[in-house]
């Protein structure tokens, strides 16, 4: 009797629950092809439209974040969950979790306001929180940078947002500071004559702005060179070490002395 009684409320509860149960399955396999479908054919138009690759990048990602809630709320609520309480409970669970992820919420914030003004983009290099790289990526919560050695640097956008950013690539150019030190021998006006002819034939070195060579400083045991030439963004580690290489073979070639600490021995006679 018991028994029966048992099998009847299973054939009660897959008639009432059953169809609900599947009419929730056909819901999210729909609805999961649908969001899938939209967000590709809103790829494309921002494709089209040539938005901004990191922009694109978080918009995208964030529409489906919404769109996934959007469609669990409706699958809880064909199977029958009180729609209304369930947004209670997300409310509440929003504000615990929201309370404990203080930091996380900050580094949304963050994402967002890079988004709005773009004080970065994918690709350039910038240098931010005391590291140096190319952006790779900007996500919600974090940016994530190939640093100078191809090691990946993940910068939470909080931080990013709220600190300085160097953007090494917005102009397009960079100038190279370097500093040469000779010896007080030497003559001045030689030294910039064979410096300034390291920067004019190399062909990196822009001609615009013009490169500069000048006397930078006086200082206890050589007469500093300031030399400043100018290269595309791209080309700025090429330039540094070629001209370091190089401004050291022509002043050895002209017979111009580099300054460096003397060991001298001093023999006693007996």
């Amino acid at each position: 009797m018991d028994l029966q009684k048992w099998i009847d409320k299973g054939y009660e509860i897959i008639v009432d629950f059953g169809p609900k149960l599947l009419a929730a399955i056909a819901i999210w396999i729909i609805g999961s092809w649908v969001i899938k479908s939209l967000l590709k054919g809103i790829k494309k138009a921002m494709e089209k439209r040539e938005y901004d690759e990191s922009l694109k990048k978080f918009l995208l990602n964030l529409l489906s974040w919404i769109l996934k809630i959007v469609l669990i709320i409706v699958v809880l609520g064909t199977v029958g969950v009180e729609t209304t309480s369930f947004a209670a409970v997300i409310a509440a669970a929003g504000l615990a979790i929201g309370l404990a992820l203080q930091g996380s919420l900050g580094n949304f914030a963050g994402g967002v306001l890079i988004m709005i003004f773009k004080p970065i983009k994918i690709g350039d290099l910038i240098e931010a929180q005391g590291e140096i790289g190319v952006v790779k990526e900007i996500e919600i919560f974090t940016t994530k940078l190939t640093g100078l050695s191809n090691k990946e640097i993940i910068i939470p956008n909080g931080a990013l947002s709220n600190g300085n950013i160097v953007n090494y690539t917005t102009e397009g150019t960079r100038r190279v500071d370097l500093v040469f030190g000779v010896g007080y021998d030497s003559d001045i006006k030689q030294t910039k004559e064979v410096l300034m002819n390291v920067l004019t034939s190399h062909s990196k070195i822009l001609k615009d702005p013009v490169p500069a060579v000048t006397v930078m400083e006086l200082a206890d045991s050589s007469i500093n060179f300031a030399v400043r030439p100018w290269c595309k963004t791209e080309d700025y580690w090429t330039v540094y070490f070629d001209v370091t290489e190089q401004t050291k073979e022509a002043l050895d070639a002209a017979g111009i002395e580099i300054p460096y600490p003397h060991q001298v021995e001093i023999h006693k006679e007996s």
